[in-house]
Formats: structure tokens, C-alpha cells, sequence
């Protein structure tokens, strides 16, 4: 355990050691604010020490006036320094945090859909947000506590023995004490904040599942299994937050009771001392506030202590994501020409998830061209979306090749890649905005006319229009404010204004009723004449007037051929006809 305590501490310094680089002159600034600061406050007990032996036991006014106005100027210049030196350490501060989370927020958007998976959403916005928190507090808290301990230990050490080298031994015995029992308590701590941020992921994660499935939670009635899960998921952070909670408050009295120890002792040795006259009151009064002094800098370096192991365990994770390789790498010398824009081509492509017992596709061929439209039909859980989901570099094959305008993807830049596609995929997601916000999404200098005629296409025309605001009508997160239907047809417009020479429309028709799903594949048709359209879809109507027809069973095709050409010779296609009840109507005998 403490061998991982170290690995996350190191892991810390890495990372805040390398966000800070950039800012070196603030951080340069602020340690010599610092240092002048702490000078200032060292010197202070000197001076109190002067004005009682010198001026106080002597009746000598003047002197304590004149010491008096000194101790006043130190004391305002240690008041602007410090003031100037958390300014420096706050701006420092959010500066890290803005950067860490740009630089985490970049890394994430190059994941392909397996890391997505491999960290989870949750875990990610976990890390994003409450991690990046604790770091940013780390180093603010850093800048004004962990620069100023040290100086303030090794400065009070040294003007402490300068005052009076026989009490020493009391400065000399306090500091492994304290040492010692802070480190005790902070390797019991580090496992706990481990916990503690790994049960805050998982309370996130059935937040997430129950807001999203509310409705199913609802539909089922299982509110209060529901509530039992997050009941025990909440107690489990509550125990373990308890329990780093108890550690953390047994710091600083466990470091105020060996303070106050050392404050007995050197009242009661001192006392003798000056009553021996070896020691004047005033050095008496001025060993004691600095070994104050000592004891605040620990106090400082405690409270950084229990910062640090927290913010170490965010780091790791941190960490954790920007060292993430995506599994879909960037090709080393990118191709942005394509000799034959808008083909298809997949050629003997496999495709299986790391782990898996067998592909989830097998020796898949498939050759789509400019002005064809190619169906992908099959049962639930034939890898028809996983197709799809290829083309875009979703994942990237197994063995074999998915090449587009006649280059494998892997070797395409991704701009050019993705400059091709007008992909509507199978769940519709709007973003919040307007809803010309999101049709402009893939073109942003789309005009209204564009967008008009792009919902006209989609048969999304009457419903904007019927909206307040029409275009500017508001879309809430994930388009919630919208129905189904509408989701997915707003989201068919979207990609129809771009005008991409590849559509991809995986199941995207499934939230449509029958006569508007043929009305909208007409309206498509002039559209996509010059296009090539590759589709994917449950029901046969949608897809029976295809010019190709792909049929996958589990993972391997089956079938290849027109609508008819399939009805005789494939069994699969067959068997879908049939149980979707168009057995008499497509002349298949049941």
C-alpha cells in the first residue's frame, strides 16, 4: 500500500510539474513573494524580543517607539507580499485546472467507442470535473501553504538557536515527533481517498442509469429497488468518506497536543534558564513564537498532507486517461485524396472485441458505388450497426480492409474521412441549441433555405415550422423536448445538409410510421441520386426497393442480391420476410 501511496504521489508531481511549466515566471514570482513574506515574519519575534529586553526592562520610550515603527513596516510589507503571493497562486491555480481539463476534454475526443467503454462515462465526467477539482485545489492551496512551510521551518529553526542554543534540544525532539505522527496518519488516509473517488463513480454511474431510464424504472415499478441500489451505493461513499473524515480529524490535534507539549517544556526549562540568567525574557518570549512558527509550518505541511493524498489518487486517474492509447490511431502519413469519392468497399473484413470468444464479423464483403443504395438486413445481434460503425473508424477491423473513395480508412486523414459521410446513426442524439444549430452542425454556413429544404427532405418541415421560433426554435439536451420521431428526423436533415457523397443511415428509420418512412425515401431519392447510400434496417418495406440487399447471420453474410433474387434463394432473408407478416404479400409461402 504505501508503495502505491508513492506510485500516486510521483504520478502527482508528474503531472503538476508539467502543467505548471508554462507558467514558470508566476511560480518564480510567487516563491520570492514568498520568501520576502516569510523573511518578514521571522523577523518579527527578533524585533519583540529587542523592544522587552532593550526598551520594556530598560523604561527606554524612545526605543520602543522607534523598534515599534519597524515591527509596523515589516508587518505591512509581510501583509503585501502575501496578499501579491496568493494572487499569483490563485491565477497559477486556474490556470492548471482550465488546462488539465482542455487537455482531458482533447484526449477523450480521440477515443475511439472502446475506451469510451473501458472508462465509462460517468468515471470520465468524475475525472473531468471532480478529479481536476482536487488538483486545482492542490496546487492553489500549494502555492500559498507548501512554498511557505519549509522556509518557515528552516527559518524559525535557525533564528530559534540563534536565541538560545541550550533549548535546542526541544526544537531538535518536536520535529520527528510531529513528523512521524502526521506520516502515520497519512498512510492510513491514502486508501481511504482511493475509495472515496472510486464509490463517487459509482454514485454517478446509478444516477446516470436512473435518470436516463426513468421511464423504464417507472414502466416496471421498480422506483424502490431502485432506491435501494443507490441507498447502498450512497452508504458505501458515506462509510468510506467517514472513515478518511475520522483520519483527517485526528491530524491536527494529534499535532496541537505535541505543540502545546513543546510550548510546556520550553516555558518551564526556559524559566530556569532566566532565572539562572543565562536567558533574557525577551529571547524567552521570542524561542516560543518561533517554535510556534515551527509548529504552524507543520500545521501548513499537515494540512497539505491531507490534501495531497486525494489529489494524488485523482491524479492517477488523471493521468490514467491521458495515457489512454486509442485503439483507432491516426494514420502516420495521411491521405487526403481519394481517386474514387463516395465508393464503399469492405473487403474480407473481421472485426471481434478484445476478449471475445468469436468475431462479431466474419469475412464480410461488401462493394458500395456513387448512385447505389446497398441494404444491411438481419436478425438483432448480426453485427449490422458494428458494420457501420467501421466506416467512421468507430473501431478499426480485425483482419481485411473498409476502404472509402477507394483508400483503407486506417490511411485516410480524418477530416477527409469524415468530410465524405452524412452519418445518422441508430439512437438520434440532438445536442442543446436551436434546432438550426444542429442542422448546421456538419455545415455551418448553411443557409435558412438549406435548412428548410433539408427538413422538407426529412419530412420535419411542418413540425418546425408549427414551433415557436421556427429554426430557432430551442432543442433541450439530447433533444428531450422532442419526440422520437422528430429526433430522428431531425437528425436525417442534419446529415442531408451536408450533402456528403456517403450516407450512412444505421437503422434510422425505426421511429418512423410507414407512410412517412416512404415518403421520406422518396423525397431522399433526387437527393441521393449522385450519393452513395448504405442503409441498415429492421423492417423489409424500407429496404425491399434497395439495389443491393447485404443479409448477415451472425456476423457472416449469407446473402447477396435484389429483393426478389433473395426471396428464392436465401433462407435467412426468407425467415425475416415471413416473420414480419409479408409472407402472401412477397410471395413466399408460409
Amino acid at each position: 500500500m504505501r508503495a502505491s501511496a508513492l506510485a500516486w504521489s510521483l504520478v502527482l508531481l508528474r503531472l503538476v510539474l508539467d502543467h505548471l511549466r508554462p507558467y514558470r515566471r508566476a511560480v518564480a514570482a510567487l516563491v520570492l513573494l514568498q520568501f520576502l513574506g516569510t523573511v518578514a515574519l521571522l523577523y518579527l519575534p527578533s524585533l519583540n524580543a529587542q523592544i522587552i529586553d532593550f526598551g520594556v526592562v530598560r523604561g527606554d520610550t524612545d526605543y520602543i517607539l522607534r523598534r515599534g515603527g519597524v515591527m509596523l513596516a515589516v508587518s505591512l510589507g509581510q501583509v503585501l507580499t502575501s496578499v501579491a503571493a496568493v494572487w499569483f497562486s490563485a491565477r497559477t491555480a486556474m490556470s492548471v485546472g482550465r488546462d488539465l481539463r482542455a487537455e482531458l476534454f482533447g484526449r477523450v475526443g480521440t477515443f475511439s467507442t472502446r475506451e469510451v467503454q473501458h472508462f465509462g462515462a460517468p468515471s470520465l465526467i468524475t475525472r473531468e470535473t471532480n478529479d481536476v477539482q482536487q488538483v486545482q485545489m492542490l496546487v492553489l492551496m500549494g502555492g500559498s501553504l507548501m512554498v511557505t512551510a519549509p522556509m518557515m521551518m528552516i527559518g524559525a529553526v535557525v533564528m530559534a538557536v540563534r536565541e538560545d542554543v541550550g533549548l535546542s534540544w526541544l526544537v531538535a525532539a518536536v520535529i520527528p515527533v510531529l513528523a512521524i505522527s502526521v506520516g502515520l496518519i497519512v498512510s492510513r488516509m491514502v486508501p481511504s481517498f482511493r475509495l472515496v473517488q472510486e464509490r463517487i463513480d459509482e454514485v454517478n454511474r446509478l444516477l446516470r442509469e436512473q435518470i436516463t431510464g426513468l421511464r423504464v424504472v417507472r414502466a416496471f415499478v421498480r422506483e424502490e429497488h431502485e432506491v435501494r441500489r443507490f441507498d447502498e451505493a450512497n452508504d458505501a461513499l458515506t462509510d468510506v468518506s467517514i472513515r478518511a473524515g475520522r483520519w483527517m480529524a485526528g491530524m491536527f490535534p494529534t499535532v496541537m497536543l505535541v505543540a502545546n507539549l513543546a510550548t510546556v517544556g520550553v516555558i518551564w526549562f526556559g524559566g530556569h534558564r532566566v532565572e539562572s540568567g543565562a536567558m533574557e525574557v525577551g529571547a524567552l518570549t521570542a524561542y516560543i513564537s518561533y517554535l510556534m512558527q515551527v509548529v504552524m509550518s507543520v500545521m501548513m505541511a499537515t494540512f497539505m498532507m491531507m490534501m495531497i493524498p486525494r489529489a494524488a489518487v485523482c491524479a492517477e486517474r488523471i493521468q490514467e486517461v491521458l495515457d489512454a492509447e486509442t485503439s483507432v490511431l491516426p494514420p502516420t502519413d495521411p491521405v487526403a485524396e481519394m481517386p474514387t469519392p463516395g465508393t464503399l468497399e469492405l473487403d474480407r473484413v473481421t472485426f471481434a472485441y478484445p476478449g471475445a470468444e468469436q468475431p462479431v464479423l466474419q469475412q464480410v464483403d461488401l462493394v458500395a458505388r456513387p448512385g447505389e443504395t446497398v441494404a444491411v438486413v438481419g436478425s438483432t445481434g448480426a453485427g449490422k450497426s458494428t458494420l457501420i460503425n467501421l466506416v467512421p473508424r468507430m473501431f478499426d477491423v480485425t483482419a481485411g480492409e473498409v476502404r472509402v473513395g477507394g483508400v483503407d480508412v486506417r490511411r485516410l486523414a480524418p477530416e477527409a474521412l469524415w468530410g465524405e459521410l452524412g452519418l445518422v446513426p441508430q439512437k438520434a442524439f440532438l445536442f442543446s441549441g436551436t434546432i438550426a444549430s444542429n442542422l448546421r452542425y456538419g455545415k455551418p454556413d448553411a443557409t435558412d433555405d438549406e435548412l428548410w429544404d433539408a427538413l422538407e427532405i426529412a419530412q420535419a418541415r411542418d413540425f418546425v415550422a408549427a414551433m415557436p421560433g421556427g429554426l430557432e426554435a430551442p432543442i433541450e439536451q439530447g433533444g428531450t423536448n422532442v419526440s422520437g420521431g422528430q429526433r430522428q428526423r431531425l437528425a436525417i436533415a442534419r446529415a442531408v445538409v451536408r450533402r456528403p457523397s456517403l450516407y450512412l443511415f444505421d437503422d434510422a428509420f425505426s421511429a418512423l410510421d410507414v407512410a412517412t418512412d416512404a415518403r421520406l425515401r422518396a423525397a431522399l431519392a433526387p437527393v441521393t441520386r449522385e450519393a452513395t447510400v448504405v442503409v441498415v434496417a429492421q423492417r423489409v418495406a424500407t429496404i425491399r426497393d434497395a439495389d443491393r440487399i447485404v443479409v448477415l447471420e451472425d456476423g457472416v453474410v449469407v446473402g447477396t442480391g435484389s429483393h426478389d433474387e433473395l426471396l428464392v434463394d436465401c433462407a435467412t432473408y426468407q425467415e425475416i420476410v415471413t416473420s414480419q407478416g409479408n409472407a402472401r404479400t412477397e410471395g413466399v409461402s408460409a
